[in-house]
């Protein structure tokens, strides 16, 4: 989908009308993709042998549905620039600080009851060139996959009150005001970790009235 002010959409818009291929039966029986998580996979802040740079956050919410019932057995995926505002990542090659002790990725499956948690580091903004003086606001990346790749969202979650949001043409790309807030994640002092960690909750709703704005891979 081309969004006028993001300007990298317009090349990568499909120029022709989409071809809709019915799915078969391996697509949507597998891969499985609730295997085995590793201890470390949602604390992104030690899984390397040093301690990452940066204020430690702890993001977490639950996933549901139209109905707010709990989606539980979920794979969600993260991944973020560091406290700097680089990813680890070889065509990032911006002058900030890469962290030895942190690359900035992490998995977890949901519980029973929908919720997930990841340990990590608040991401810094970084520049990106789409515009003059353009300035991405911080922001981790989430992917939840179902049962099978072809049952895969992603979206980006923001935090409050930041200053690039009205400069942001991929935060603005998403027409409803009311939901580029459900993007926001919302400080929670009652969760964070005495001495150790900010806390931030980023509940997702996978469809319905209020459901969290996806990418659109097929427009």
């Amino acid at each position: 989908m081309s969004f006028g002010g993001y300007r990298s959409t317009g090349l990568r818009a499909p120029s022709q009308a989409p071809v809709v291929l019915r799915h078969r039966l391996t697509e949507v029986t597998g891969p499985l993709l609730t295997g085995d998580i590793g201890p470390n996979d949602n604390d992104l802040t030690t899984q390397h042998a040093g301690e990452a740079i940066g204020q430690r956050i702890v993001v977490f919410g639950r996933v549901l549905d139209s109905d707010g019932r709990a989606v539980p057995n979920t794979l969600v995926e993260v991944w973020q620039a560091n406290a700097a505002g680089r990813y680890a990542h070889v065509v990032d090659n911006w002058p900030a600080p890469l962290d030895p002790n942190f690359t900035g990725g992490g998995r977890v499956v949901t519980d029973a009851q929908g919720n997930y948690s990841f340990t990590t580091i608040r991401p810094g903004a970084y520049p990106w060139g789409n515009h003059h003086n353009a300035w991405r606001p911080a922001h981790i990346h989430f992917s939840l996959f179902g049962r099978s790749f072809t049952q895969r969202l992603v979206t980006q979650m923001y935090f409050p009150d930041d200053p690039l949001f009205d400069q942001d043409p991929i935060f603005n790309s998403v027409p409803d005001p009311a939901a580029r807030q459900r993007m926001v994640s919302t400080f929670d002092l009652s969760a964070t970790r005495p001495e150790w960690a900010l806390a931030y909750r980023f509940d997702i709703v996978l469809r319905g009235r209020e459901q969290t704005p996806f990418e659109e891979p097929h427009e």
